[in-house]
């Protein structure tokens, strides 16, 4: 357009152009120059790094010690063992309480207001969450440090979510080990949280010393999903969200609880299962769960059952090692790979009893067929 024909209007929308900043989109360097560096990938740490690291409190190499544990590259296992060997006299000395409950009883809530009281009380706790893991990446989903982000920001806590990679009840492989790396940084107080699905509860009570679940007034056996087989696990039932509205529902269910615990046979000898109510929005009941649980460690260490109940999970702890080591052999051996879909494929059409297709697959296993 010509000067003259151009309105006096169209002057608004005048622009000036400036010369660009050199290199790629956005001032980045130009990728297609071969100018740009890549980032330096960290330095791989010494088995010394790695227990010195540990010792001394240091929550990045903590870090970087479990993500070690956790690894399944076979690279990574001998040195992890390693560690954990090195780490083992300095292991044993925490409190490690497992912590349960539906989806959406309020299990973050709790926690975070549960551990800052430790914490101010001049504990240092450690928060495994163990997190259900996306199919796509078997990474963690629920993210656990969004979720208690006054408790991730206190030095005295650190909190590791851990995807459970699709294992059964949510329980992650690794936990056993976490735990141990954790007591050896200092961490004397070792709170376990799972999804609460109802599988997971008896591998969680396996690895701990006290129990605790967590429980809604008023769900219905429909919604809780968890309840008689779970109760009998538990060293005691917290009724949360108790307050407002809700106070009276959840004190008539502490009530019902406490008649049903009545006639149950307690999860630990010489300790009476009672429910309890608190609310994570007042902090009403979260002290008294706290005096419970040192009052469970006093008694059960003084009768010996704390002692007991700890060398009996590390054997429970050889033999599922064993299974599961075990178990992977069998699935890897190459005979059983090959065999394995033809076989079952006979089962399912009715062609070969199970009890047969078995024992046909051991003989491939142990080299007879």
């Amino acid at each position: 357009m010509s000067e003259a024909g151009r309105s006096s209007s169209d002057e608004i929308f005048a622009v000036s152009v400036i010369s660009g900043i050199a290199g790629g989109h956005d001032g980045l360097p130009d990728q297609s120059s071969g100018s740009s560096v890549p980032p330096p990938r960290r330095r791989r740490l010494t088995t010394d790094e790695y227990v010195a690291g540990v010792l001394a409190g240091d929550r990045t190499i903590l870090a970087r010690a479990i993500t070690l544990i956790e690894s399944n590259a076979a690279a990574h296992l001998a040195q992890a063992q390693e560690l954990l060997q090195r780490l083992l006299p300095h292991t044993g000395g925490a409190l490690r309480i497992g912590i349960t409950g539906v989806p959406g009883v309020g299990k973050s809530s709790f926690i975070e207001l549960f551990g800052l009281m430790l914490c101010e009380q001049g504990h240092r706790i450690a928060v495994l969450a163990v997190d259900p893991s996306s199919s796509l990446s078997r990474g963690s989903i629920l993210g656990d440090k969004t979720r208690m982000e006054s408790l991730a920001r206190h030095p005295h806590a650190f909190i590791r979510p851990s995807p459970t990679g699709g294992s059964l009840g949510g329980v992650a492989r690794k936990s056993r080990e976490t735990i141990l790396l954790c007591e050896a940084a200092g961490f004397d107080r070792i709170l376990v949280e799972t999804v609460g699905v109802g599988q997971s509860e008896i591998s969680v009570r396996s690895m701990v010393d006290f129990f605790l679940l967590l429980m809604l007034a008023g769900a219905g056996d429909e919604l809780q999903g968890i309840k008689k087989g779970i109760m009998e696990l538990a060293d005691a039932l917290l009724i949360t969200k108790a307050d407002g509205d809700n106070r009276s529902r959840a004190t008539a269910a502490q009530a019902d609880y406490n008649r049903a615990l009545h006639y149950m046979a307690p999860a630990t000898p010489g300790w009476r299962t009672r429910a309890w109510t608190c609310s994570a929005f007042s902090g009403a009941g979260v002290a008294e769960i706290r005096t419970l649980i040192e009052h469970f460690y006093e008694v059960t260490s003084a009768s010996g059952v704390f002692a007991e109940r700890r060398r009996t999970q590390s054997r429970e702890w050889v033999s599922s090692l064993i299974e599961e080591y075990l178990r992977t052999r069998f699935y890897a051996h190459p005979a059983v790979r090959a065999q394995l879909p033809a076989i079952e494929a006979a089962v399912v059409d009715g062609a070969l009893p199970v009890t047969a297709a078995v024992q046909q697959l051991m003989r491939l296993y142990e080299g007879d067929a």
